[in-house]
């Protein structure tokens, strides 16, 4: 995984020459849950979250950042996140997303006498298709990760998502998305190596400010993730400040 981390940072380097023919964006936000794949990463907590995209063309690289809770018996503090990828337009219609993402955490140290934050780091590949039509966007997006939160074990996630704008400025997006342990042997979700995930948004924008408005839920009925994979409501405002 430093072997990815490095060739991202080299191809980034080498293309700093050429950055003003480049967009850059950078988004900063807060939401009133971080969750990922249906499970919160703050404890049921808000959190205020940052990313940096550089975009040439159609091929990408970019940075993201949160602030993380994993319990009271964890110290880690913070999720950065690396990523590059390209973009392909197949059709007027379909398009394909596709790249390798990078998380790292911090904040925890050997010294706390359990794992450290650095051992969580793991890298996830990605392929994003959608489809455009006058019923609105349709997706199916696959991730897969060979080491999962640095625990040996692979990891995928498949989704299929639908957004369709009820009006102008304002879109419904529905989405179900399975996770898998590769080994059935593995049972962090409910003493089950898989669970499903799902989740309805309410997403607008005014004034520069996106917005949205969020119901999930997850299948895990106990085990180590109840409590942070039950159903609920997530807010989340955030600005993009364009090249």
């Amino acid at each position: 995984m430093k072997k990815i981390l490095l060739a991202c940072a080299v191809s980034t380097a080498a293309m700093l020459p050429s950055l003003a023919g480049a967009e850059v964006t950078s988004t900063v936000g807060i939401v009133s849950d971080y969750t990922f794949n249906g499970i919160s990463q703050t404890d049921n907590g808000p959190a205020l979250q940052a990313s940096v995209d550089v975009a040439f063309s159609d091929f990408y690289v970019g940075v993201w950042g949160s602030n993380v809770d994993f319990g009271d018996d964890e110290d880690t503090q913070f999720e950065i996140d690396l990523y590059a990828g390209k973009y392909f337009q197949l059709s007027q219609s379909v398009g394909i997303d596709t790249g390798i993402a990078y998380y790292t955490y911090h904040g925890q140290n050997k010294e706390d006498g359990i794992a450290p934050s650095d051992d969580f780091a793991y890298a996830e590949a990605y392929a994003k298709t959608g489809y455009s039509s006058s019923l609105g966007v349709t997706e199916l997006n696959l991730w897969y990760a060979w080491d999962y939160f640095g625990g040996g074990e692979g990891h995928s996630v498949a989704m299929l998502a639908h957004s369709y704008d009820v009006a102008e400025g304002h879109t419904l997006r529905l989405s179900v998305d399975q996770s898998t342990y590769d080994d059935s042997d593995v049972y962090w979700y409910d003493d089950s190596s898989s669970y499903v995930h799902y989740r309805l948004s309410y997403q607008t924008s005014y004034e520069g400010f996106d917005f949205e408005l969020a119901a999930e839920d997850t299948s895990i009925d106990e085990g180590a993730y109840e409590k942070t994979s039950d159903a609920r409501i997530v807010a989340g405002v955030s600005y993009t400040f364009g090249s």
